[in-house]
């Protein structure tokens, strides 16, 4: 009875141990069930949480109202071991089980606490930042079609670019908005094809809308390719310099330069702005977060940047830098094959 006494102790003492060391009881159950079948001197056992009926020869014993013990069928189970082991075993279950439920309560609620600070920051980029292109294209359509407004070609002329240039950038809100809605929801898939960087570079500056003497490039000739999503990189290089040229002196330049490392290739984006605090660099891939809060935007570029850059197996950061902001994208390269002669 002492020795019975001793093992069960000791069963008993590993299974809170592993508990206490914060395992998962659903992963911890099978180890659990083994414990207990050699306390009840039993060949195998299984544990299923809740009160459920037993398999094909299985016997069910209740442990509690937390946990069902399913033992082989045929097989009696000492009075004494049970009446104090099993008791205790339910308790032990009960604690963790309910330990359980609290943290996954505590998650949840947690999740719905994002969630509503998503949906409060979207409602407000979607009130100010669409708003405000709607507003202007509503003055410039009703101004064109005012009968008593006697404009000349000129004016109609700036009416109708004013109502170009505003619905491109209600375009690129609405188009952010989705983006960063796929992204959170996980359902942004890559097409990779093998690209080189200097394409993928050309093309982010072509969808660039600044003075292109304002950007610097500085490209090695002689750099491996990528196997990337080119329409993604290339939103990501795009979102990066159009940052840096938002942040920086209208009379500076960004600076675009890529490196090549043994396993990737580095792009840096450098401007000349007011840089980054250390406790702000990660803060600025959240989305609807500013890198300044007097610059205007959604504050979706870098998110959606860093979302793309993962999604693509790369990696995105900033870094410390006395010239200003600087952005490193790293990209995997693809191995060259070996020719044999």
């Amino acid at each position: 009875d002492a020795e019975r006494r001793e093992r069960e102790a000791a069963a008993l003492a590993t299974m809170a141990g592993d508990l206490l060391r914060g395992v998962e009881l659903a992963d911890e159950l099978d180890r659990i069930a083994a414990l207990a079948a050699g306390v009840l001197g039993l060949p195998v056992a299984r544990i299923e949480v809740g009160r459920v009926g037993p398999g094909e020869d299985e016997t069910a014993v209740p442990l509690g109202d937390v946990a069902t013990l399913l033992v082989p069928g045929g097989y009696r189970l000492d009075a004494k071991t049970t009446s104090r082991f099993l008791p205790a075993l339910a308790s032990l279950l009960a604690v963790e089980i309910e330990q359980a439920q609290r943290e996954a309560d505590a998650l949840e609620a947690e999740t719905l606490r994002r969630s509503d600070a998503l949906k409060t920051a979207m409602l407000r980029a979607v009130s100010h930042d669409l708003r405000s292109p709607l507003t202007a294209i509503l003055a410039s359509a009703g101004a064109l079609a005012n009968p008593e407004l006697d404009l000349d070609p000129g004016d109609r002329a700036t009416l109708v670019a004013a109502i170009h240039e505003e619905a491109i950038r209600l375009d690129r809100v609405v188009g952010n908005l989705l983006d960063i809605s796929r992204l959170e929801a996980g359902v942004m898939e890559a097409h990779p094809e093998l690209w080189t960087i200097d394409e993928l570079v050309g093309q982010a500056l072509d969808a660039v809308s600044a003075d292109a003497s304002r950007i610097l490039v500085e490209l090695d000739a002689d750099t491996p390719p990528v196997r990337v999503d080119a329409p993604q990189i290339e939103r990501v290089l795009a979102n990066l310099i159009e940052n840096a040229l938002k942040f920086s002196p209208p009379d500076s330049q960004v600076l675009v330069r890529v490196e090549r490392g043994a396993t990737e290739l580095r792009v840096h984006v450098v401007d000349h702005g007011p840089g980054i605090a250390a406790t702000d660099r990660e803060l600025v891939f959240q989305p609807f977060r500013r890198k300044g809060s007097s610059t205007g935007g959604t504050g979706l570029g870098l998110a959606i940047a860093r979302g793309f850059a993962e999604a693509n197996g790369g990696r995105l950061w900033t870094q410390d830098d006395p010239v200003g902001g600087h952005f490193v994208l790293a990209l995997a390269t693809v191995r060259e094959p070996v020719v044999q002669a």
